[in-house]
Formats: C-alpha cells, sequence, structure tokens
C-alpha cells in the first residue's frame, strides 16, 4: 500500500484565496494526531474560482477537491484519508467522480502549462521527472547544430506569445546571424495586461521550463547573458525564479561548458522591473536594465541588430520560451499538429469578468471564441446575455457577440480590430456598458504613456476628457468623429506599440457599438445602465409599500412621502447615488 499524497496549490490565486492557511491546517493535523501521509505544495492550474484546490492520491486514486477552506481540512482528512470515504460534494474532478465545474478541462491542450499544477514549482527533480532538461540534453546527446535548433522552431510555426506574433525562429535567426561576440537573451515577463496573470503563473508553477527554453535560445544564437525582466509586484514569481537559478547552477544547467558543449557559456540574472506597462515594449525594456528610464527607442536598428548595451539581443515573453523545451523535445511536428494554418500550437488565455469559471485556460488555436466562453468558462455569470469580449489586454479590442464565432488564431483576431496580445480575455454582459470599458482601457493606458510621443501623451488625454464627458451626460455631437480622428493619429504616430494600439477600446466599440455613444450623447441616456451620471431613479408605484427604506437611506433628502404612502424621488434634488435602488427591497425603484 502507497502512501496517501496531498498536494496543495500555494499560486498566488491560492494564497489570496486562503490555500496557506489549508496547507497549514493539513500539516497541524497531521502532526497533532501523528498522521502518515505526505504534504506538498505544487502552483495554480488555472481553476481560479475553486480555490484553494487541494489533490489527494491514494491507492483509490487522484481526487481534485475545490473550495478547501482550513474549515474544511478536518472532515477530509475524517473521512478521506483516515476512513478511505472521499466527500462527493466537494470533489471536482477523479476517477469515480466528475462534477459539472470539471468541464472546465475540457478541451484544453496544455503545452505551456504542461508542468503547472503538477510539481513542486521549486523541486528541480520534479521538473526533470517530467522530461525537464530532456530537450538540452537532447540537443547536447544528438550533437544538434544550433542552424537545425532554430530550423525546428521555425518548421514548429511557433510565433511569440508576448502579442506581436511574429515567427519565433525567424527571430532566432536574425540574432544568429548577427557576427557579433557578445549577445544577451531577455525574457520578457513584465506584460501588464490581464494575460501578465498567465505570465506570473508559469513564473511560480514551472520556472524551470522558462529556464531552459533561454538556455536553447542561447545556444541557437550564440548569447552568454541572459536576462529576466519581471515586476517587482510578482514576489513570489521571483522568489521561485531565484530558486530555480541557484539549483540551475548547482546542477551545471548554468554556468561554463553547460551540457558537456564545449564553449557553450550561460548565466541568467533577473532584473526587477517598477511595473511601467510600458516596460512591455522591448525597446523601453531594454533601456531600464541598462539603468535609464524606461522609454522606447526608434527602430531599426531592431534588437536583433542592436539590443542591450547595443549588441545582438533576442528578446520573447514567457509563454513563448516556456514551449520551447517541448517543442524540442517532442519535434516541430508535434507541436504543428495543433492550430490553424498560420497559428500553430496553443494559446493561453485569462478568462475575467463575468464569466462562472474565471482562470487560466490553454487551448488549440483555432477554436472559437465561444466554446472559449461557454464550453469551458461555464457561460455568462448571473444567467445574463453575453455582450462583447475584451481581447489583448488594455491595448486590445472589443469584440461583440454576434462575432464569437471568430477562431482564436493572430489572423482572425486581427481582422474583428482585436490583438491577441499576450492572453487577456475580459467577457462582458448586458449590463456592461462599452463607453465606460473603452474609457477605463483608455485611462490606463494614458496613465502608463511614458509621454515620449506628443500624440500619445496629450492624444490620449483629449480621448479620455471625450469619453468622460460622454458617460457623465455632457457629450456632444461631433464627439464620436473627434474620437476617431484621434485614434488614427495617435496610432499613426507613436513611436511603440503602446500607443500604436492605445486607441484599439475606442474604435472597436466605436465600430460595433456606436449606438451605445450615440445614446448617451443625443438621448443622454446608458442603454446598460450602468453610468451613474445619466441614469434616472423613479418609483414603481404598484410595487412601493412605504416602507421608508429609501427615504432614511438617501443622503439628500430627495425622496418625499410617509410611511406607507407611495414616494416621490424629486429628480431636481437626487445626485444619481443609487442608495434608495440598493435598499429597496421590494424592486420598486426604476432605472433608466
Amino acid at each position: 500500500m502507497s502512501k496517501t499524497t496531498v498536494i496543495v496549490g500555494l499560486g498566488s490565486c491560492g494564497l489570496a484565496a486562503g490555500a496557506g492557511k489549508t496547507f497549514d491546517e493539513f500539516h497541524r493535523i497531521k502532526l497533532t494526531d501523528k498522521l502518515d501521509f505526505d504534504i506538498k505544495k505544487t502552483s495554480c492550474i488555472g481553476m481560479c474560482f475553486r480555490e484553494p484546490l487541494v489533490e489527494i492520491i491514494d491507492d483509490t486514486g487522484k481526487y481534485l477537491y475545490g473550495n478547501v477552506e482550513a474549515n474544511r481540512v478536518d472532515e477530509i482528512i475524517e473521512k478521506h484519508i483516515k476512513n478511505f470515504s472521499p466527500i462527493p460534494e466537494y470533489i471536482i474532478e477523479s476517477e469515480h467522480h466528475k462534477s459539472e465545474d470539471a468541464s472546465f478541462f475540457d478541451g484544453q491542450v496544455k503545452i505551456t502549462l504542461r508542468n503547472c499544477g503538477h510539481i513542486d514549482p521549486e523541486n528541480l527533480e520534479e521538473y526533470e521527472a517530467r522530461d525537464g532538461y530532456k530537450a538540452m540534453r537532447k540537443i547536447s546527446n544528438e550533437n544538434l547544430h544550433p542552424d537545425k535548433v532554430i530550423q525546428t522552431v521555425l518548421e514548429s510555426g511557433m510565433r511569440g506569445r508576448g502579442g506581436g506574433g511574429f515567427p519565433t525562429g525567424m527571430k532566432w535567426k536574425f540574432a544568429r546571424n548577427n557576427a557579433a561576440a557578445q549577445k544577451y537573451v531577455i525574457c520578457n515577463a513584465d506584460e501588464g495586461d490581464p494575460g501578465a496573470f498567465m505570465d506570473r503563473s508559469i513564473l511560480e508553477g514551472d520556472p524551470h521550463s522558462v529556464l531552459e527554453g533561454m538556455i536553447i535560445c542561447a545556444l541557437a544564437i550564440g548569447a552568454s547573458e541572459g536576462y529576466i525582466y519581471c515586476r517587482a509586484e510578482y514576489p513570489l514569481a521571483i522568489k521561485r525564479l531565484n530558486i530555480a537559478i541557484r539549483q540551475a547552477r548547482e546542477k551545471g544547467y548554468l554556468g561554463k561548458n553547460i551540457f558537456d558543449i564545449p564553449n557553450f557559456n550561460f548565466d541568467i540574472q533577473i532584473k526587477e522591473g517598477a511595473g511601467a506597462f510600458v516596460c512591455g515594449e522591448e525597446t523601453a525594456l531594454i533601456a531600464s536594465i541598462e539603468g535609464e528610464r524606461g522609454m522606447p527607442r526608434r527602430r531599426p536598428p531592431f534588437p536583433a541588430e542592436s539590443g542591450l548595451w547595443k549588441s545582438p539581443t533576442n528578446i520573447n515573453n514567457v509563454e513563448t520560451f516556456a514551449n520551447i523545451p517541448w517543442i524540442i523535445y517532442h519535434g516541430a511536428e508535434a507541436y504543428a499538429q495543433y492550430g490553424t494554418e498560420k497559428s500553430k500550437g496553443t494559446k493561453v488565455f485569462a478568462l475575467t469578468g463575468k464569466i462562472k469559471h474565471g482562470g487560466l485556460v490553454e487551448v488549440p488555436m483555432g477554436i472559437t471564441i465561444k466554446d472559449i466562453i461557454y464550453k469551458l468558462g461555464g457561460g455568462i455569470t448571473g444567467g445574463k446575455k453575453f455582450k462583447a469580449v475584451q481581447l489583448g489586454g488594455p491595448s486590445g479590442g472589443c469584440i461583440p457577440e454576434y462575432l464569437s464565432h471568430t477562431i482564436v488564431d493572430y489572423d482572425s483576431v486581427n481582422a474583428t480590430g482585436a490583438i491577441m496580445g499576450s492572453g487577456g480575455m475580459v467577457v462582458m454582459d448586458e449590463t456592461t456598458c462599452v463607453v465606460d470599458v473603452a474609457k477605463f482601457f483608455l485611462d490606463f493606458t494614458q496613465k502608463e504613456s511614458c509621454g515620449k510621443c506628443t500624440f500619445c501623451r496629450i492624444g490620449t488625454r483629449r480621448m479620455l476628457e471625450i469619453l468622460t464627458r460622454i458617460t457623465e451626460g455632457e457629450g456632444r455631437e461631433g464627439d464620436i468623429d473627434m474620437l476617431l480622428e484621434l485614434a488614427e493619429t495617435i496610432k499613426d504616430s507613436s513611436l511603440c506599440g503602446l500607443g500604436q494600439t492605445a486607441p484599439n477600446p475606442v474604435l472597436t466599440t466605436i465600430k460595433y457599438f456606436r449606438d451605445e455613444y450615440e445614446a448617451h450623447i443625443r438621448d443622454k441616456k446608458c442603454p446598460a445602465l450602468s453610468c451613474k451620471k445619466v441614469l434616472t431613479y423613479e418609483v414603481i408605484e404598484e410595487n412601493c409599500t412605504g416602507c421608508m427604506a429609501c427615504t432614511k437611506g438617501c443622503p439628500v433628502d430627495a425622496i418625499e412621502g410617509g410611511k406607507k404612502e407611495v414616494h416621490n424621488i424629486l429628480q431636481d434634488v437626487c445626485i444619481k447615488c443609487g442608495v434608495c435602488y440598493t435598499k429597496c427591497k421590494f424592486h420598486a425603484i426604476r432605472l433608466s
């Protein structure tokens, strides 16, 4: 009989949900009751909506439990571990039971996230047990030439997962063909949209896959130094990266003549960023590593020609590097079997917003947006109607429900006006105001503008001012045309990707939801009943019981009427705070 093993997910999302206390409670009871079971830690498996997650492995199989707060640990130990009686109502998935939420895993193909949630990220041996560093051993044992490595990446069809979608192998080839003696490899782990949640989860859950990908890249292009540029707001990711780098050095995977390859010397260090969104742009990132202010530089020259300290430099993001070892070990064809003709492999998305199953999903390219939202994401919360999805982060675009059949690949997504970005997918329902959404994202990109380009610095501010006026009921005729003119000018005149894509949320919402803009401007109404300053609160006479709850709650005495009398809201006094709507238990307040 094998020993029972308890594995607790201790990624950032799990810790935020209380997984640390759950882990401690398992450990406490084990010691107190002198129980004989192993307790281990892992990271996020993507199912953030059911955290804390606990997997129990015993002679009868594997059991994934969800929502295991500390107060449930004693019951699980008593029934499952002591008496071999699993608790079905807590189980998400096992060989004997599958809950409705387990559909979250259906249709996923995990290459990038292959180890996340399956290994202790601080244990090198567990990474090695799941084919870790076998790609580098294959290169060493088979004496694969760097050109062959690059050719394999090219044939796989792998495109950079940082947003631009440039062919990874081609990028590596440009750097390799440069004859300079000093070259660098940089991992961009500083992207600031919801997709950064994905990067953080990989670094927290499988840091060695990123290191191995960087090592392979270094060998391919002839680099001797590497940097991981990671925002300081990711302390757990940085902690586990430091552990992984130390382990790799001790094992001889970093340093001199690594993997017994003569003259192959390569090491990696971490550069902590201050969280500037613009440093997701590669030339601004390079400037930050060099100790300068993170501001983009004019291209050409591109980093492959003149990058870090004017030396040839290859930059890929976390997801890209995490795929490389799998591609080299399993071969280009194994990777290219997934996806579409021009977009191969899989893509990780961070699902959030008005969706039942929020978290990380990894799907083959070619799946439709609708299938991601309904089959994996479980559909819209509260029985509401699906309205749109914001794809590509703050600089992405809104794709309406009627285009949800759009497949996930670079060309199809770009055709809608959105971008793939690094994988943020924000789902909206009928109560979401797209004008307010555009304002929200533009507010973010405007604040994150480095200020170098006049049109980005000032143009985005003018756009934000117009959007703010519109959502506050002060929109003017001509505002839509002005937004469109400013957007195109900013896109054409900005130096880097931040400015070039910042207007996307505005352009796509006007394209697909122009009627909502017009309703705000002409009718001073918000069709989604979301923008408070253009709402009207009215009493539904037949529902009002005169309970006085709204009267007592109103901060400006805008409601008249005595006890058990039908009330009335004085529109010229009402400040549209919504307290009456919240306080009323009889659905007697109507919004319009």
